[in-house]
């Protein structure tokens, strides 16, 4: 009994010196942390040369979490930048004396091309400044190749690679897995064209989506040909047989048929940047990083009109109903943004970014509610990013009026439901069977073990019609188009933003910065702030809350998946979606 007691009492004071070490570890992390989220001033000296290298993933936004760049290894948190600051940095750098030219330490971009675009054309109005730019890298891929050329000169190190290939869009599908599983999947959907459900019924492209999928992957790389023609002085059939060919991925090649300017290596560079610069061989270079950069001061000396607000709403990620998430689009929090929005004297116009593939129709219709009563108080602009598809595309259609990239990927307008049948999966697997005791002939409609009746497919193909047809008429009256001429062009179809342009889908090309502007114009304002929404969450607050929940676990997760992420998030989706679906398929891979 005295053993007893001595090891219970042992035991106990390690609990409690083990509590009282984690204690301190973790408010050890949390002052780590806050110290690293704390916002100094960044004083930019004379002659300073800003640094970009877009080597994270680059949201829409900013985000305020500190565990979206969070490393769990090292337990250090990388300072990442949203497309909102990088083009607010950009413009200021081109208003500032201080900053003498721009330094592009590129490889790899992991971004959409529209987004890529956006921060092309903005480093194209930097120019106008009259200030240098001057890329480099030891492997250009595509998307960061096409940013690169944008450059006053472009160098390559002498054993590096240029990726010059061409553009393919790879989609995954699921059939045969299925098939393995004895599984199948019920599929009720309207438009020949809405390919989110072919990956669970075939085994590859049908000839209606591979139509579409040809038309957005010819028409986002002639749009990235263009530009290169235009910087680089190539024709774009010259630019073709040199991808055909893979002709340029070595650099004497690429330099031969003129895509890249010369080879060097990292200190020759440096040396050119000094030369620049003015900068003394023996003295260090003066730069700041873009992210840095944000907490710099505006060298602008007029004071904004704080009674002027333009609100920029983002609308980022898979539309549900319920709150959402920085990465989601939550019916609630979007509304109430727009809500509040609306109901702000102050706010002038209203500036929505749209990026999402679709998601919940019901969802959508709650977030398109609230958009027609702010367009009938004041200026309403939506920007899309990437992609605006499906329930992207809904809740954006009653817009004044509607901005995107012309590789941007929208329309997509048409419905769909998807309820799985593991009944076949869970006899001959587990050996597990079900039987029903019913008050009604169809109390077990939509149960996923067994499969549904003609009458039950009948019953959601209704609703599925009602839906589309509520869709349809909301993007004919947004658009000033009848209902015949929105058909034709929906079907669940999927367009690139040169021909969504053609066939009234879009407005304008322009990205967020083009939009705002467009904004102050129907405001008929000329000195503003911008105010953004929904309110981002405090990130002191959200570390102590998640430390341990799920924010940790979905960094660790994005962490240790790498690309294949996004795999992780499109089971994820399909897995927790409920009721009719206004969305489009958000596996396709531009490499």
């Amino acid at each position: 009994m005295k053993d007893f007691f001595k090891f219970m009492f042992a035991s106990m004071l390690g609990m409690l010196i083990m509590s009282v070490i984690l204690f301190f570890v973790l408010v050890g992390m949390i002052a780590s942390m806050a110290s690293f989220m704390e916002k100094e001033l960044v004083a930019v000296s004379e002659n300073t040369l800003l640094k970009i290298e877009l080597n994270t993933a680059i949201p829409d936004r900013t985000s305020k979490d500190p565990f979206s760049e969070f490393d769990f290894a090292t337990m250090e948190s990388k300072k990442s930048i949203g497309l909102n600051d990088i083009l607010k940095n950009l413009d200021k750098a081109a208003r500032d004396g201080n900053i003498k030219g721009i330094y592009l330490d590129l490889s790899s971009i992991p971004a959409g091309i529209a987004t890529i675009e956006e921060v092309r054309n903005a480093l194209v109005e930097f120019k106008k400044s009259g200030k240098f730019i001057i890329a480099y890298a030891e492997n250009y891929s595509q998307g960061a190749y096409y940013l690169a050329t944008v450059a006053d000169k472009i160098y390559i190190n002498p054993e590096g690679e240029l990726d010059f290939r061409g553009l393919s869009a790879e989609m995954m599908f699921f059939k045969g897995t299925l098939e393995k599983l004895d599984a199948d999947m019920q599929i009720i959907r309207h438009g020949k064209y809405k390919s989110a459900v072919e990956p669970f019924m075939l085994d590859k492209m049908s000839p209606e989506n591979r139509e579409q999928m040809m038309a957005i992957v010819n028409g986002v790389w002639d749009r990235i040909l263009d530009a290169i023609s235009t910087s680089r002085n190539i024709s774009k059939t010259e630019l073709n047989r040199l991808a055909d060919g893979l002709l340029v991925a070595m650099p004497d090649a690429a330099i031969k048929n003129k895509l890249i300017d010369e080879v060097r290596y990292k200190d020759e560079i440096l040396a050119e940047l000094k030369g620049l610069l003015g900068v003394a061989e023996s003295e260090d270079i003066k730069s700041v990083t873009l992210a840095d950069y944000t907490d710099a001061p505006d060298p602008s000396t007029e004071r904004p009109d704080r009674k002027n607000k333009i609100a920029v709403i983002y609308a980022l990620g898979e539309i549900s109903s319920g709150e959402g998430s920085e990465s989601t689009i939550g019916s609630e929090s979007l509304s109430k943004a727009i809500r509040k929005a609306r109901t702000d004297d102050k706010v002038k116009a209203i500036v929505m970014r749209v990026n999402s593939p679709g998601g919940s129709a019901l969802a959508s219709d709650v977030i398109l509610r609230e958009v027609k009563l702010a367009v009938k108080e004041k200026p309403f602009i939506v920007s899309m990013g990437d992609v605006a598809a499906s329930g992207g595309y809904y809740i954006a259609c009653a817009a004044n009026k509607i901005y995107a990239d012309p590789t941007t990927i929208t329309g997509s307008i048409g419905v769909l439901g998807m309820i799985p049948n593991l009944e076949r999966t869970m006899k001959e697997y587990l050996g597990v069977t079900f039987d029903y005791a019913m008050t009604n002939e169809n109390a077990n409609y939509m149960s996923i073990n067994r499969p549904m009746t003609e009458y039950q497919k009948n019953v959601i193909l209704g609703y599925i019609e009602d839906i589309y047809e509520t869709f349809v008429g909301h993007v004919a009256e947004g658009r000033k188009m009848s209902t015949t001429a929105v058909d034709n062009i929906g079907q669940g179809r999927v367009w690139i933003g040169t021909d969504a342009k053609k066939i009234g889908l879009i407005d304008e090309f322009g990205g967020l910065t083009a939009a705002i502007e467009e904004a102050a114009k129907m405001a008929n304002i000329e000195k503003y702030v911008i105010t953004e929404l929904p309110a981002q969450k405090d990130p002191i607050e959200e570390l102590v809350k998640d430390l341990f929940g799920q924010s940790s676990i979905e960094a660790k997760i994005k962490a240790e998946l790498g690309p294949n992420y996004k795999l992780y998030q499109y089971m994820k989706y399909w897995q927790n979606a409920s009721g009719v679906q206004a969305r489009m398929p958000f596996d396709i891979n531009l490499n």
